[in-house]
């Protein structure tokens, strides 16, 4: 007798006039079509649907994985949105591991959203399910698909941490989504101003710089900078030259005074933000600033001080990016700071970075305001702690092909004590508490914004993107930010790319991406320091550049977990 194949088959489970339950099921069995049954041909041979039979095999056991995400939806008549809720629950065979289940999941929606041929409508949407768990999942036994609607009135959400000036809206006409966008101007404000001159920090800026740059009117641009000296931001170095106004305390030389050794910092800590380098800062105690301006070529700043009994130098990268200047400025700061400083023995990079969410396994996913530190993947040979993706393109497999620089220390001292950070719930918090109390005063958001502000959307093209519910624990609490031990990965042809982003990071195991600093390891491994660590709070889900709101309280975070691991070295010896 021949054997029966599985049939992939959809049933109603139950409707309202605002919901609506479907469920995908794997089965072995034989169907004969009828007025209450189609039995598809064709290209979807395999395929049953059950057109008014109500589902009756409960399942009472709790799914193995789940997850909810919106579309919004706009009526071309009325013009409302509609928030629709979409859930789906996964329920696997039993040879699939629990510990696979939500990769599994995971791996599904991300194919389900692929912006290559998201389903634009109700039916394509319930026929890229069937077929995909026809096609590829074959190990997904079922699935329910719940459509809810929740309300109207509500525009989209935009996607977070996106600093772009574009608006769009989604509308929803005969299947199809239309994408309107408004394209602002880009006005100048003293905001722009302020982010422009502390990036530069500690490297000054002219007039004609900002003219250059933001395309603004140079009697626009002194307005701007006029107004922000008044406010005790910037400073006048010389007529057009201004650079941000670090504290009262700084010192401005024309080479850094010596130290004896008692004084020689062990520990050094560099950051790529303003808001960063400030973070740090609230970290220490004993602080002295030491500023070297120069109008041609790189200006340095270092903020000496001790953390508990060690001595801590911290600097600031006067730029960061791919451009040749930037990687030649990020990688001759730090040789400089490691030149100058010579009895440093760890190396800390810390600051913000873009999350690598996981939309169905709480336990791996990663939110904003949450702390990812530089350490080997458990399940990987290779124990590098840092990878960076030079390039990624598409092969003939349908897979992806990387060229990659990893980074791993002659020495795990400062991931081992990581790991035992993260594993203990040794509180850290508190570390945060003090630095907003020193930060008090200092102009920037830091304490944590509205949890409401953490939206988690995917891009599905087009302009369009869904967004998604953050995964719940399973049977705890939601408690506060978290530390993650998981390599971080940097590099543009990855970290800003919506498929090729989620792709590397699993490849890599990686949970965080940066703002691209290889060059600043390079440096590092390069001067012979055997352990160093990067630590990133997480402010956005792209690589930490672009979520404004967030960076002041990420980086504090980051900042407080490296004062948290300080502490727990062992004191030097002189």
């Amino acid at each position: 007798m021949a054997e029966i194949e599985e049939k992939v088959i959809m049933t109603p489970k139950s409707k309202t006039p605002t919901s609506t339950v479907l469920i995908v099921e794997r089965k072995v069995i034989e169907a004969e079509p009828s007025d209450k049954t189609h039995v598809a041909g064709g290209d979807h041979t395999g395929i049953i649907i059950n057109k008014e039979k109500i589902y009756e095999n409960g399942v009472t056991e709790p799914c193995h994985a789940q997850l909810e995400f919106c579309v919004y939806l706009v009526s071309a008549v009325t013009g409302n949105h509609t928030r629709e809720a979409r859930a789906l629950r996964f329920w696997f065979k039993p040879e699939v591991s629990l510990y696979d289940c939500p990769h599994e999941a995971q791996a599904f929606f991300r194919e389900l959203v692929s912006p290559q041929d998201f389903p634009k409508d109700y039916v394509g949407f319930i026929k890229k399910i069937i077929k995909l768990m026809q096609n590829k999942y074959h190990q997904l036994k079922l699935l329910e698909v719940e459509l809810r609607q929740e309300g109207t009135g509500t525009p989209p959400p935009e996607p977070n941490g996106d600093i772009t000036s574009k608006k769009i809206v989604y509308k929803y006409d005969n299947g199809s989504f239309i994408d309107d966008s408004i394209v602002n101007q880009t006005h100048i404000s003293e905001q722009r101003v302020l982010d422009m001159i502390e990036n530069a920090y500690p490297n000054p800026l002219s007039v004609e710089d900002f003219v250059t740059a933001g395309k603004w009117s140079k009697a626009d641009v002194k307005d701007a900078l006029e107004s922000l000296e008044e406010k005790g931001l910037t400073r006048l170095m010389s007529d057009g030259i201004y650079v941000r106004q670090h504290s009262i305390d700084t010192q401005v030389v024309k080479q850094m005074p010596t130290l004896c050794s008692s004084r020689q910092p062990t520990i050094a800590v560099v950051t790529a933000l303003y808001c960063e380098k400030q973070a740090v800062d609230a970290m220490m105690d004993n602080q002295e600033t030491y500023v070297r301006y120069t109008t041609v070529g790189e200006s340095n700043v270092y903020t000496l001080g001790t953390i508990g009994a060690h001595r801590v130098v911290t600097t600031k990268l006067p730029s960061v990016g791919r451009t040749r200047e930037a990687m030649t400025a990020a990688g001759n700061t730090t040789t400089r700071l490691l030149g100058t400083f010579q009895k440093v023995d760890y190396v800390f990079l810390v600051g913000v970075g873009g999350g690598v969410p996981h939309y169905t396994d709480y336990a791996k996913h990663v939110r904003l305001g949450d702390v990812v530190v530089s350490t080997p993947a458990p399940d990987l040979q290779d124990k590098y702690v840092y990878i960076f993706c030079e390039k990624a393109e598409r092969n003939n497999k349908g897979g992806w092909d990387y060229e990659v620089k990893p980074y791993k220390p002659a020495d795990y001292l400062l991931q081992d004590l990581a790991v035992i950070l993260a594993s203990s719930n040794a509180s850290w918090s508190h570390y945060v508490n003090d630095g907003l109390n020193r930060l008090k005063g200092v102009p920037g958001r830091w304490e944590p914004p509205e949890e409401a502000t953490d939206r988690l959307c995917v891009d599905v093209g087009g302009g369009a993107f869904i967004e998604v519910s953050h995964p719940a624990p399973q049977g705890e609490k939601m408690r506060g930010p978290r530390v993650h031990c998981a390599p971080l990965a940097g590099g543009r042809a990855v970290s800003c790319a919506g498929e090729a982003r989620a792709a590397f990071a699993s490849h890599a195991r990686a949970l965080a991406y940066d703002c691209e600093l290889d060059a600043v390891l390079d440096s590092v491994v390069g001067n012979c320091k055997d352990c160093f660590i990067s630590i990133r709070g997480i402010s956005d889900y792209r690589d930490g550049t672009r979520g404004k709101d967030w960076q002041p309280n990420a980086a504090l975070a980051a900042a407080a977990v490296m004062k948290a691991i300080i502490l727990a070295l062992e004191p030097p010896t002189d």
